[in-house]
Formats: structure tokens, C-alpha cells, sequence
């Protein structure tokens, strides 16, 4: 079979109303656009990826993350109530006038939807191409409400009439849910549309429409700010495998032989309370040090390397049966000697940081972690971002994390 050419095309106008500049807003450390730019770029059906926009800001964020902007979108184009078809029309004439270019195949990739599956845009793909007859492939979740118990209100009377009927059930609104029908909820992850589609039958479903099933807990549609921040503690928790723009978050490992920790804002908040004399103190968390026992009852050893000299730390470590390696000005450098004379495979440690001064460890373990109020730079290229701040829990998070993972193991 002949591999077609595909295109796909990701809508990201300028003026959007609920989240001001969204498509270009950081998100979890990227911003929202180059989510889908990646969906694009790493699927390997896909020919070409370009963003239809009509803002120059937009236009350039995508250039950087290697998607195409080769026209601007028509203002008239880009309102708050345009539609879809339009923009898809104009692309396809605006690329077949200017580059003699025409796709058998173009996929919308929505900016509001960030988060997918790592095979989604190639299934979709590979679902049209083996069924020559559909117009469209579609992704769909099964909805969170079923629609057989909603109701329709007539604002004469105020009375309430159902608004669907299921045959041979004579109240589907007051029967179990199991026994309605499934009923399906569109994304805006993907859709797959043949060309001829868009064309000759000015639609951007057609006539058969088939579905991708996505797993619901990937339904994600960014409208309001209470979305934003919810779903990237989703992509922070590493839950999900899913496309990412940076590079690809590694799980624990499966056997873990040592935790490296980073002293202030990570035991710490981050903060420190100074007297007359120089003297330093700390805020720590009471709860860590169980955390820590529990690693190294089950085998797991565990290190602070602190680029501090300072005796707040040598006091802390001590009191929570820590050794601590101070004063270090490359990290890399004692986590390497330290490795090779214990003997510990790199792929079999963790490391817990806070801040740019741990990130060229990362490379360097199985899994790299930070707390949840970390650098963004460390946010962005640690695997998993924590649900607690530094000095607040992180390091006992990181322990049950762990200690569930070998339970779940055993």
C-alpha cells in the first residue's frame, strides 16, 4: 500500500476570550500549542504539521517547536464564532495554489486537548486508511453523563419532558445505567478526515464517521483556568504515558537501590531564618524521617548532596539518619564517584531536586523527580513533579510512592 500524504493542521487563533493568549500559555512547562505540534511531528504517519493561526506570536512559538506556518489566517477567519470548515478550506486552497500541495489525508490536532496517547494520531490514521468507505475517524470517550437521563424544560409550562426514549425501556430516565445504551462523548484530540471530504462535501465529518475509542482518562478539553491548573498536576504526575514535547518521562525503576536527595527546598522550604550571630535555622517536615526509615527497612539507601556547607545540615541529616555530602559544587561529579565505589547501576537510583543546580542529574539516574513548587526549568525536564512542596511532605511522598510501588510488586 502506497503510504498517503498527510497533513495535519492545528487551529490557534489569537484572540481567545476565557484564557487570554491560552494557545501560547505555559503548560507544565510548555506551551499549549507545541503539545499538539509534538502529537504531530512524532507520529509517524503524519507528512506535515502546520498551525493555521493568525497571530504572529503563535506563528513564531510554533516555528520553534517545529511545526510550519506558511500562511496567515484571514481575520474573518479567526472570530469567536467561526467555524472549523472554513479555516480547513482556506489551508487546503492557500497550500494547493501557492505549493501545488494536496494531502490525502488531514488530521486536526486541538490545542485544547494536550494530552494523548502516544499511538493515538497513527491509529486514527491507520483506522481511514483500512476503511476506504469512511469520510472521517473520530475520537470519542464514553461520556461521564448519559444522555437518556437528561431532560428537556418547556419554558411555557415549566414541565419537564425526557429528552430521549430507549425502546423497550418505558423510563429510561429511572433505569439502571448499566442497561441504557453507551453513548459517546467527542474529544478534541484527533480527528482524521480524508481530503476528498472537506473538498467535495464542504464537511468535516461526511457521511460514515468512524470511531477512536480513547481511554476516558485522557479526557481533557483546557476552557477555564480551574482546568488548567487540574490537568497539569495531571501531566506533573507522570500518570499517564502521553506525547510530550520535551523528552519522554521515565516510570520508576523497578528496582531501586538508592534515593538522592537535594537538602534546601526539598527537606527544606526552601527559607531560612538568620539571628545576630549568623545563625542559621530551618523549617523541616516531622513526618519525612518515617518516610526515610521505611526506604531503608526495605533495602533502600538513601543521600543528601547539598552544594551548602553548612551545620544545619550536617544537624538535620543526622537527626533523620541521612548521610549528607556538603559543599559540592558539581553534583554529577560525587553522584558518579558515589555510584561507581557503592557500585549501583545509575538506571536503579532516584533523585529528588528543586532547582537548575540538580537538573544535570537527571540524565543520570532511572527516574528524576522534583517537588511541586520546583524551578519550572527543573519542572520541565524532571519525569515527575510532586504533589507537595519542598519542606511540606515531598520527601515522605516520594517514600510512599516508592514503598507503594514495591507493595504493588510483591
Amino acid at each position: 500500500m502506497v503510504k498517503p500524504e498527510v497533513l495535519a493542521i492545528i487551529p490557534a487563533r489569537g484572540g481567545s476570550k476565557g484564557i487570554p493568549r491560552k494557545n501560547i500559555r505555559n503548560f507544565a512547562g510548555y506551551p499549549l500549542i507545541a503539545y499538539s505540534i509534538a502529537a504531530g511531528l512524532q507520529a509517524e504517519m503524519v507528512t506535515r504539521v502546520i498551525v493555521s493561526t493568525d497571530d504572529e506570536e503563535i506563528a513564531a512559538v510554533a516555528r520553534q517547536y517545529g511545526a510550519e506556518t506558511p500562511f496567515y489566517r484571514p481575520a474573518e477567519l479567526a472570530q469567536d464564532n467561526s467555524t472549523d470548515l472554513p479555516l480547513f478550506e482556506h489551508a487546503l486552497k492557500w497550500m494547493k495554489d501557492n505549493e501545488n500541495y494536496q494531502p490525502d489525508i488531514v488530521v486536526q490536532l486541538r490545542p485544547t486537548s494536550p494530552i494523548r496517547p502516544p499511538d493515538l494520531v497513527n491509529d486514527a490514521i491507520d483506522q481511514l486508511i483500512y476503511n476506504p468507505d469512511a469520510d472521517c475517524v473520530r475520537g470519542v470517550v464514553i461520556a461521564g453523563q448519559n444522555p437518556h437521563k437528561m431532560w428537556r424544560i418547556d419554558n411555557a409550562t415549566k414541565r419537564m419532558t425526557p429528552l430521549l426514549t430507549v425502546e423497550g425501556i418505558k423510563e429510561p430516565y429511572n433505569a439502571p445505567r448499566q442497561i441504557l445504551p453507551t453513548v459517546y462523548w467527542q474529544t478534541g484530540h484527533i480527528d482524521a478526515i480524508r481530503t476528498s471530504t472537506i473538498l467535495n462535501k464542504h464537511s468535516l465529518t461526511g457521511d460514515i464517521i468512524l470511531p477512536l475509542i480513547i481511554d476516558s482518562n485522557y479526557t481533557v478539553d483546557i476552557d477555564n483556568l480551574y482546568d488548567w491548573h487540574r490537568y497539569e498536576d495531571l501531566v506533573y504526575s507522570g500518570k499517564l504515558e502521553m506525547v510530550n514535547p520535551g523528552q519522554k518521562h521515565r516510570p520508576l525503576p523497578e528496582n531501586i537501590k538508592l534515593v538522592v536527595l537535594d537538602f534546601d527546598g526539598v527537606l527544606t522550604d526552601n527559607r531560612v531564618w538568620v539571628d545576630g550571630d549568623g545563625r542559621e535555622a530551618v523549617m523541616a517536615y516531622r513526618s519525612d524521617p518515617i518516610g526515610l526509615k521505611a526506604l531503608k527497612k526495605a533495602g533502600i539507601s538513601v543521600i543528601v548532596i547539598s552544594t551548602e556547607t553548612d551545620p544545619v545540615v550536617t544537624a538535620r541529616c543526622r537527626k533523620i539518619g541521612v548521610q549528607a555530602i556538603q559543599g559540592v559544587e558539581d553534583k554529577t561529579v560525587i553522584l558518579q564517584q558515589y555510584l561507581q565505589q557503592h557500585n549501583i547501576p545509575n538506571e536503579q537510583v532516584v533523585y529528588l531536586g528543586n532547582d537548575i543546580n540538580d537538573t544535570p542529574c537527571f540524565p543520570l539516574v532511572g527516574c528524576a523527580m522534583v517537588v511541586a513548587d520546583a524551578q519550572p526549568v527543573a519542572k520541565r525536564q524532571a519525569d515527575r513533579v510532586l504533589t507537595r512542596n519542598g519542606g511540606y511532605g515531598a520527601v515522605r511522598e516520594l517514600c510512599d510512592i516508592i514503598l507503594q510501588s514495591l507493595t504493588e510488586r510483591s
